[in-house]
């Protein structure tokens, strides 16, 4: 049963942010808690880690809902969610601990650290190349992908129309792309 179902996630975040009333927040994080452990089990392959990664979710969509202008709630606590997931099993491979006594044979560890170490000159490659692209499309890729805006959030808080972000955003995936394998191969 749904509780305020005459109510949208759009009302209902309007309600929250007039009054400031976390009742408000509750009724939509309840509406989404099954589509939550969904995806935590999806991720996680563990019925207890999904549960307790759905509280966390909780608590970081409530801290963050007070930092962001959220339009779009459940596509925005899905990627809470799928985030927060990828983040523990990222944190699971950093601290491989050894099962039942056994230890990981120096190939496979020698891999882990491989992959780790790819990874992070990746992100890194990342950080210098987003610096590499035109302000439009880094302000329009940081807006949308790192800060989980929508195109018509990015205008509004832009001077581009809803078509020049779409544009930018584009764009400066493109350019990334061909900018971030130049300098992965040039490594």
């Amino acid at each position: 049963m749904q509780l305020h179902p005459h109510k949208s996630d759009t009302e209902l975040l309007t309600c929250y942010n007039t009054d400031g009333n976390t009742e408000w927040l509750g009724i939509l994080l309840q509406r989404y808690t099954r589509l939550l452990f969904g995806v935590c089990i999806k991720y996680l392959k563990n019925e207890h880690d999904a549960k307790d990664a759905v509280q966390q979710v909780f608590l970081k969509a409530l801290s963050e809902l007070q930092k962001y202008e959220v339009t779009y709630f459940k596509s925005w606590l899905y990627m809470i969610a799928k985030n927060y997931c990828l983040s523990t099993l990222r944190q699971v491979h950093k601290h491989t601990v050894d099962i039942n006594n056994t230890t990981l044979q120096a190939d496979d560890e020698a891999t882990i650290k491989a992959n780790l170490q790819t990874k992070e000159n990746q992100l890194s490659v990342l950080e210098t190349t987003i610096q590499l692209l035109n302000e439009e499309q880094r302000n329009c890729i940081t807006l949308f992908y790192l800060q989980n805006k929508t195109y018509q959030a990015i205008a509004s808080s832009t001077q581009y129309t809803v078509m020049q972000v779409k544009s930018h955003i584009q764009n400066g995936k493109r350019n990334l792309k061909i900018l971030m394998q130049r300098s992965l191969t040039n490594e």
